[in-house]
């Protein structure tokens, strides 16, 4: 069984969080250790990275299926790579018991099939297990008009349906609120009312958040907050509402404080972790932990969705509201200020909220209604 391992700090010259795979005799399989250390190195960092923490993850799922088959990794061609995405397709995860999302099989595979790109160049290998094909695509040019554009697609890839994201009404805002704690109503508000996801939440620290005292509401009524731990490691900056702001700095001093007194009057060793939001132990809020609460919030508030609905919502109502200025500033692109404001990588996987809009432009007028007003409440 092969076995991954998380480098310490103190190692010489490997980054600490970086996986290193052991195989079922306890040696490190080192292609994929070499492999994941030239991403590490890439990112410039101490610490790995999400994404190399991700790809050793893939890679380990992958080896460790490799093993339980018998098959040296080397011998793997394109009819193992399939045998391996069908089994993720037709059984449920082990973890989890539901099925794989799609989007998780095509991480996994498109991370084994970035591996063995890599070692067919550096001639470890001497075939390549896998085809690409050539597929027309929908893409935006410098203008962000559509057009047809033809590119290479990995032929294991599985195609997904087109799921386009709703926004989450007012009244199913107001109900989804009223089933959530203090810590994750207040990360379900910065989703919301900036765009964040759950790891960009879970890294916010308090010393990031600007002081909101001496700023305005009519002169001020977005403040930029700088994220340095993102998806894909882009640094971006955020701009929540200043009242999000006031709010925020009011959870750290009554409801983190509170956590905070009562871990300490039990534990006099405890060092309060940077940051901003904290579980019921005093600890730093985990991703998993989040998902859950909002999970249960939902489901007690009869709604389906995800934490990632919030950022959904908060993209589509931002670009109804873009798109209305862009009348009177014709010099203002919309899509471009939603795509800088989410951190998206290409301005395709912005453009799907174009449609959305379109769509649920009755729903969004009123959760534009709600993000602006009844989403932070007064607390004076």
């Amino acid at each position: 069984m092969v076995t991954i391992v998380r480098a310490g700090s103190g190692e010489l010259g490997i980054p600490a969080g970086l996986p290193i795979l052991f195989d079922a005799d306890m040696a490190i399989i080192e292609p994929a250790f070499v492999w994941l250390m030239e991403h590490a190195e890439l990112s410039g960092r101490a610490q790995a990275s999400e994404t190399v923490r991700t790809y050793g993850e893939h890679l380990y799922d992958w080896f460790d299926s490799l093993e339980q088959s018998r098959i040296e990794w080397r011998e793997a061609d394109e009819r193992v790579i399939a045998a391996y995405r069908n089994r993720m397709l037709e059984n449920p995860s082990t973890h989890t018991g539901r099925p794989y999302a799609r989007t998780t099989i095509n991480a996994r595979v498109s991370t084994v099939c970035r591996f063995y790109a890599w070692a067919l160049d550096q001639g470890l290998i001497d075939h390549c297990p896998f085809r690409l094909t050539e597929k027309m695509t929908l893409m935006l040019d410098g203008a962000y008009r559509p057009g047809l554009q033809r590119r290479q697609v990995n032929a294991l890839i599985v195609s997904r349906p087109e799921k386009l994201p709703r926004p989450l009404r007012a009244d199913e805002l107001a109900r989804l609120f009223a089933h959530l704690k203090p810590t994750a109503r207040l990360a379900a508000q910065w989703a919301l009312g900036a765009g964040l996801r759950r790891k960009e939440l879970c890294a916010l620290t308090v010393e990031q958040l600007p002081d909101s005292w001496p700023l305005d509401l009519g002169s001020d009524p977005l403040v930029g907050v700088p994220l340095h731990i993102t998806k894909g490691d882009r640094p971006r900056t955020v701009y929540p509402p200043l009242r999000l702001l006031d709010h925020t700095h009011w959870y750290v001093g009554e409801e983190r404080a509170r956590i905070v007194r009562r871990i300490r009057r039990s534990d006099q060793h405890y060092r309060v972790p940077p940051n901003l939001l904290l579980n019921e132990h005093g600890r730093a809020m985990t991703r998993k932990l989040l998902t859950a609460q909002l999970a249960e919030a939902f489901k007690a508030a009869r709604l389906h969705g995800t934490l990632h609905w919030l950022r959904h919502t908060f993209a589509m109502a931002m670009l109804a509201r873009l798109q209305v200025q862009a009348r009177a500033n014709p010099d203002l692109n919309p899509l471009k200020v939603v795509q800088v404001l989410l951190g998206h990588a290409s301005i395709t996987t912005t453009a799907i909220y174009l449609r959305c809009v379109e769509l649920h432009e009755r729903d969004l007028s009123e959760s534009l209604a709600y993000l602006y007003g009844e989403l932070i409440p007064n607390d004076d």
